[in-house]
């Protein structure tokens, strides 16, 4: 008797979670999304089909005969975000934008719907998360208000094709992909399911009509895109809008972009009024006034291609505990704490280690580059021998465990930002190449030089070291 063979619908078949993928033996890895532990048994092993020839769309010709004008962007009327887009919109493309809640992404695209809606390029604006009468509030308290702007409050996909019928829009914006779903589909809105199939539909109607698409999606608790990662490999630029809610600053940050750079980096200015784009957003980061103040330094970073000036501010106290706070905002803890190492044993301060240390930034930046060392180490310097560092000096470097202050990219950018600012003296390491006619820079190989911009003067603490040795 023969031996009884197991069919091929008694196989068992594997998914990736993520992305959909589907395979006829188990992987740790999946190759689609590289995403691990995605894949899962989910039924029989799928049928092998084999796809005959048929008629194509349209003929292929040499790329040279391309028409490339039909890919030409139009802007937004917010030149800020413009400049993240590498120009404006291209017909037919999808912008993905995330943030976190209560962040500003519905105030900053409404403002866009409103600007580029025109005579020949209608504007339709659905929403999913509130009402039309909420919307229409919103438009009147920052000034959306035009005659071809539509509104449209839905949640089912086949209603947003139909006003895509209705309106024949050339700007869609959906706020957001994960509160609209399709009646054909299993699965709660916001679903895996749900969202492929409604981001599918919508770059379909996309590409077929020449019709820009922005569609706003939510974020998970540690601030990636929320739903299944071929989301953000289907649409054409993914843009992080980031901010704190306490702070005014808002930042739209290139991830992915076809069409454009993805260094670049919109600061806008987030107020009760609306949403406005910042081309100088350096006097937000900095504090005016006419003596300097011991514990404070200015640093250049670089936000994308952007050079910013910002504030690092220190304070030092005695502490009243026996382990001491260290507390920061703006910074990086670990950076803070590699800087206080330093100084304590290559700058030979000790008093910092017995003392509470506060430092910040000044209007919600935040400094997490590097070529920041230099200045931080500085602020906690001056902090603690309670002197201030010479007024209109700005301080950029990476700083090492061994106390050598390295080089950093873009130290060109920074003085030229600087000095654009009126800052006259400048903290370098060395070989800072072309500097800017009038400026004053000191090339600094390592702590000690750079410690030597204080003036000559006794710490606070000084006297209460030396009644302690007595």
């Amino acid at each position: 008797m023969a031996a009884r063979t197991k069919s091929t619908k008694d196989r068992p078949s594997y998914r990736c979670t993520e992305c959909g993928w589907q395979t006829a033996k188990w992987l740790g890895r999946c190759p689609e999304c590289q995403a691990w532990g995605t894949i899962e048994e989910y039924g029989g092993a799928p049928a092998v089909r084999t796809t005959a020839p048929g008629p194509v769309t349209t003929s292929a010709v040499p790329i040279g005969q391309v028409d490339g004008r039909t890919a030409t962007a139009r802007g937004t009327g917010v030149p800020e975000l413009d400049r993240v887009l590498g120009g404006g919109l291209v017909p037919g493309a999808v912008v993905l934008l995330a943030g976190e809640p209560g962040v500003g992404k519905s105030t900053l695209l409404l403002d866009v719907a409103a600007k580029s809606a025109s005579d020949e390029h209608r504007t339709l604006y659905v929403t999913g998360e509130e009402s039309a009468s909420q919307v229409r509030l919103r438009a009147d308290r920052i000034g959306a208000i035009d005659d071809h702007l539509y509104l449209a409050a839905e949640t089912d996909l086949s209603a947003v094709l139909g006003h895509l019928d209705a309106v024949k829009p050339s700007l869609l914006i959906l706020d957001s992909v994960q509160t609209v779903a399709s009646p054909e589909i299993d699965g709660a809105p916001g679903g895996m399911a749900q969202v492929r199939e409604v981001a599918g539909a919508l770059i379909r109607a996309s590409k077929e009509r020449g019709m820009s698409t922005l569609l706003v999606g939510h974020v998970t608790k540690d601030g990636a895109i929320a739903g299944p990662r071929l989301l953000e490999h289907l649409v054409d630029v993914v843009l992080h809008f980031e901010g704190d809610r306490h702070a005014r600053l808002r930042l739209v940050r290139g991830v992915k972009n076809r069409y454009g750079a993805t260094d670049e980096v919109g600061c806008f200015e987030l107020h009760d009024e609306g949403i406005t784009g910042l081309a100088d957003p350096s006097g937000l980061f900095l504090t005016r006034r006419d003596e300097p103040v011991p514990g404070t330094c200015l640093t250049v970073t670089l936000e994308g291609r952007r050079p910013l000036v910002a504030e690092v501010q220190a304070l030092t106290v005695d502490s009243q505990i026996p382990s001491p706070r260290r507390t920061t905002s703006g910074l990086e803890t670990s950076r803070v704490s590699m800087m206080l190492a330093v100084l304590e044993q290559r700058g030979r301060i000790s008093a910092l280690g017995k003392r509470d240390i506060y430092s910040a930034t000044v209007g919600g930046v935040r400094l997490s580059e590097p070529a920041a060392d230099l200045a931080i180490a500085l602020a906690l310097a001056s902090a603690a021998s309670d002197t201030p560092l010479p007024k209109n000096l700005v301080a950029i470097g990476e700083v090492g465990l061994a106390g050598e202050v390295r080089r950093v990219t873009g130290v060109q950018r920074r003085l030229s930002e600087a000095h654009r600012l009126g800052f006259t003296h400048a903290l370098v390491p060395g070989d800072p190449g072309k500097v800017p006619a009038g400026m004053k820079v000191l090339e600094v190989a390592d702590m000690g030089e750079a410690l030597r911009v204080l003036p000559r003067s006794r710490r606070r603490d000084a006297p209460r070291e030396a009644e302690d040795r007595r």
